[in-house]
């Protein structure tokens, strides 16, 4: 069984159904389906929740409402509780990184609830002691409010990485060139160069250990760039004397 299958989003308190419907919508993105409203005291309706869930309505829809967070908690065999001040009760935090591994493999065994506090307060004291783990979102010390959505994405897209089911895409299998190909390259672009006159003899060899450069390790620096670019503009003239040329009739 997959293991985000077990994991229950449980939000406390939370004040603006958009946040919630925001959280459908990032829960939906990182395969996540089960989500429980403790105490809500939504001050502004649904339609903007609906609204925000986008294509996660159903998710919207199949919430599950409890007056407490026992109840919430009941089925569960691990609580992780995010939290994004210090104290006492909550000094044993660790990363959504670090931790995920461990959620996912309490997840294989049974229901575990990932909780997150009110929008104005967070979880309250009591509220962290019924947690068995403590999550903190490592962000900048100089703002450290994220909005709800957005600290369920972090979380939820940390699970979802450590399941492993994304599988980055394999590139195009082609094969590396030659040596002997490479030369070949080289020796017709020397050419190419002197036929449209962009560099005379005297001066090839110096000016081929810059092409050289550039078609092994590509444009990078601002002389490789001025090189490329003086080429394609003689390139570009040669073109037009040839073309001016062929138009011209013969006396």
């Amino acid at each position: 069984m997959n293991p985000l299958e077990n994991i229950r989003v449980v939000l406390v308190g939370t004040l603006y159904s958009g946040n919630v419907g925001s959280v459908c919508r990032a829960m939906a993105n990182m395969g996540l389906r089960h989500l429980t409203l403790v105490a809500p005291r939504i001050l502004d309706g649904w339609e903007e929740g609906r609204r925000l869930a986008v294509h996660a309505v159903d998710i919207l829809d199949a919430r599950r409402e409890t007056e407490t967070l026992q109840e919430a908690l009941a089925e569960c065999v691990a609580v992780v509780g995010t939290t994004a001040r210090g104290g006492l009760y909550r000094a044993t935090v660790q990363t959504p990184r670090v931790l995920a591994p461990e959620i996912l493999r309490l997840a294989a065994q049974g229901a575990v609830a990932i909780v997150f506090g009110r929008e104005d307060q967070g979880l309250h004291n009591d509220e962290i002691a019924q947690c068995t783990h403590l999550i903190r979102i490592p962000v900048d010390e100089r703002y450290q409010s994220l909005n709800l959505a957005q600290a369920l994405l972090i979380v939820a897209y940390e699970l979802y990485t450590a399941t492993g089911a994304y599988v980055s895409p394999v590139e195009e299998a082609v094969s590396l060139a030659s040596q002997a190909t490479k030369e070949a390259l080289m020796g017709k672009w020397r050419q190419a160069m002197l036929d449209i006159g962009f560099m005379d003899r005297q001066k090839a060899d110096h000016m081929m250990q810059g092409f050289q450069r550039i078609f092994s390790r590509g444009v990078r620096t601002d002389p490789d760039a001025r090189i490329m670019l003086g080429a394609a503009h003689q390139m570009s003239w040669a073109g037009k004397q040839a073309a001016a040329a062929a138009r011209t009739p013969e006396g």
